[in-house]
């Protein structure tokens, strides 16, 4: 008989570090220069030239396009500020790169266009107010509304533009931008894919192309894809598009230094 002091001791199984909490992760790409911005050409449907860009957050390291799992976890650590304004550090930074006619689009949250560092961080870029514009991405509440109206007077003053995305996805959207009265108005790719044979669509873009119009705003049409949809949108009288059709978003300063050209 074996005694119970010289058996064999189970064996615990091969430890695995844990997992990165969202925390840890989002605190390394904060930290490890792991942002990249891309940019993506909008054009002037009318002459093909090139007048602005929006950007976009990359990831260093990241297989992927779509950065919105960054921004969803940097939100659930409570960390979503500080992202979004690395994110315009980046693409401020980015911007010197690009040829000096072209406007930039910075994708801002309401809670980041009403925070008071956002001021500084422009002002201290060299990026002049004329081609810098302020690109709201959510849907608004009443009262986001009233402040970023107020916050924001100060800065359209100065020359800097508001613009306002997912135009007619919710509810209020046409209320806040006659409100709000941003320089561009977007419409995004949810109502511009098939608008070629989708007749409610083209309506929608026929009656947002007479809206910008009275706004005194420039209408883009994003998420152009085929020949048929941009022909359906100049159809209309839109005249501006951005899309992959157009141009793709792209990280290289060498792609971006030919849109002059277009």
């Amino acid at each position: 008989m074996i005694n119970q002091k010289e058996q064999p001791m189970p064996m615990d199984p091969p430890s695995t570090p844990p997992a990165a909490t969202p925390a840890l992760k989002i605190g390394e790409i904060l930290t490890g220069g792991m942002l990249l911005t891309a940019f993506q050409p909008i054009v002037d449907l009318t002459t093909g030239a090139t007048t602005g860009v929006e950007a976009f957050t990359r990831f260093a390291g990241d297989g992927t396009e779509d950065a919105d799992h960054w921004f969803a976890a940097a939100a659930v650590a409570s960390l979503g500020r500080e992202l979004e304004f690395a994110a315009l550090e980046s693409a401020l930074g980015a911007a010197v790169h690009l040829p000096p006619q072209l406007y930039v689009a910075l994708k801002v949250s309401p809670a980041v266009c009403l925070d008071p560092l956002l001021p500084g961080l422009l002002q201290g870029s060299a990026l002049t107010p004329g081609r810098t514009v302020l690109q709201l991405t959510e849907a608004l509440t009443d009262a986001q509304l009233t402040a970023i109206a107020t916050v924001l007077a100060p800065l359209r003053r100065q020359g800097v533009l508001l613009g306002v995305d997912h135009a007619g996805s919710y509810v209020d959207s046409i209320r806040h931008i006659r409100q709000l009265r941003p320089d561009i108005i977007k419409i995004d790719r949810g109502l511009i894919a098939g608008i070629d044979t989708d007749y409610l669509r083209h309506a929608f873009g026929d009656a947002m192309a007479g809206f910008a119009g009275k706004l005194g705003a420039t209408l883009v049409a994003e998420g152009i894809e085929t020949g048929a949809e941009l022909a359906a949108v100049r159809s209309l009288g839109i005249t501006a598009g951005q899309g992959y059709l157009l141009g793709r978003p792209t990280t290289s300063p060498e792609d971006w230094a030919h849109w002059h050209e277009l």
